[in-house]
């Protein structure tokens, strides 16, 4: 995810209407996966900087990773922020890089993300609610399903299905909620809320071996090894952060002393339909760099996961700042085939539209809350 977005996502722009109109909605709402990374718009420009060497685990990453061409790097140290693709399965996969200089304290950009509710509010973002320690069924009171969701509950069935479910998940629906009823609706939200707490108890109790196992298609798709995958594609994380990789896939197994984290879900416009989200944010602050990782556990449109990872690492040389590396990583069904052939350029564009917006608005808060 990251993590902020103020605009509504105009999905239906980037639908070529010479598709037939079931190819049209499934093209619209696969540009959801490039709103993932949107944080909203920002006319704000960076000053001129003095041009310097980058601290050597940026010199390393922009090298091997991002590559970064010498005018990519000459415009970052000037001061101008800088986005680059990255390499990803483009049947099932969108991955970006990107980069700036923030004047201002990267603890200033951890207290901003602690307070999620706020941090994620307006626009897209319906609703925002950080779950407590240990989570508690009042943390999803907010939670409803949306109403096309529910009437999608009526007609699923395990491998075709519109929402994100277990075989599990739906049966247990298909068994408790009586649709014909005039109560359905609250009754589908009541267990929604249900399945929700649980998800996430049993998640902070046995980590990725409870994420779902999607139904929704003829091939069940595993979460865990869904994420597992996307991290191996992340080999600069275990490099430079191999605490942070071991958390992220062995979490609770394993500690990390350095770093907080938190739960929270939400409700957010992405594509055609409200997406519900439930992610695991870590923050591993360190003196040397603090690390901000977003993972998604569950969403219930578009995507099988993702991972936001934000990097900020201070530069004594160039005084005051730091700089803050943003890498997002998504996985999701529909970028092959036909249609995904005829969109996968668009998403591309899109997210890095997005993640452009995100490096303005982070710059741009940051600074405005250290003045």
């Amino acid at each position: 995810m990251p993590l902020r977005m103020r605009r509504k996502w105009r999905s239906r722009s980037l639908v070529d209407k010479r598709l037939p109109a079931r190819c049209r909605w499934r093209a619209s709402a696969l540009t959801g996966i490039a709103a993932f990374a949107l944080v909203g718009d920002s006319a704000h420009t960076a000053g001129a900087l003095q041009p310097g060497a980058l601290p050597d685990i940026l010199n390393s990453y922009f090298t091997t990773s991002a590559r970064l061409a010498a005018s990519e790097r000459a415009a970052l140290l000037a001061g101008r922020p800088v986005l680059k693709p990255l390499d990803a399965e483009a049947s099932k996969e969108v991955a970006m890089a990107g980069a700036v200089w923030i004047e201002g304290r990267p603890e200033t950009y951890v207290r901003l993300v602690r307070d999620i509710e706020r941090f994620e509010s307006g626009g897209a973002f319906r609703v925002t609610k950080r779950i407590g320690e240990p989570p508690q069924l009042a943390d999803f009171d907010a939670l409803r399903l949306p109403e096309d969701d529910v009437a999608s509950l009526k007609s699923c069935r395990v491998g075709d299905c519109e929402l994100k479910v277990s075989a599990e998940m739906l049966e247990r629906m298909r068994q408790t909620i009586d649709f014909s009823k005039p109560t359905a609706a609250r009754d589908a939200d009541a267990l929604a809320r249900q399945i929700a707490f649980e998800f996430v108890t049993g998640y902070q109790q046995g980590g990725n071996d409870r994420l779902a196992v999607y139904r929704d298609s003829s091939r069940p798709t595993f979460v865990a090894t869904e994420f597992r995958t996307l991290i191996d594609r992340m080999p600069e994380l275990g490099e430079h952060l191999p605490e942070l990789r071991a958390y992220l896939l062995d979490y609770p197994r394993v500690s990390l002393p350095t770093a907080t984290s938190f739960l929270y879900w939400q409700e957010a416009q992405f594509g055609l339909k409200p997406t519900i989200r439930i992610s695991h944010v870590v923050i591993d602050d360190r003196p040397e760099v603090t690390a901000v990782a977003s993972k998604l556990l569950y969403a219930s449109h578009y995507f099988w996961t993702a991972l936001d990872l934000r990097v900020l690492v201070p530069d004594r040389a160039r005084g005051r700042g730091f700089w803050f590396v943003n890498v997002t990583r998504s996985r999701s069904d529909g970028l092959s085939g036909f249609v995904g052939t005829i969109i996968r350029g668009r998403v591309r564009t899109e997210a890095q539209k997005g993640l452009e917006a995100v490096l303005n608005e982070t710059k741009a808060r940051v600074e405005r809350a250290e003045r």
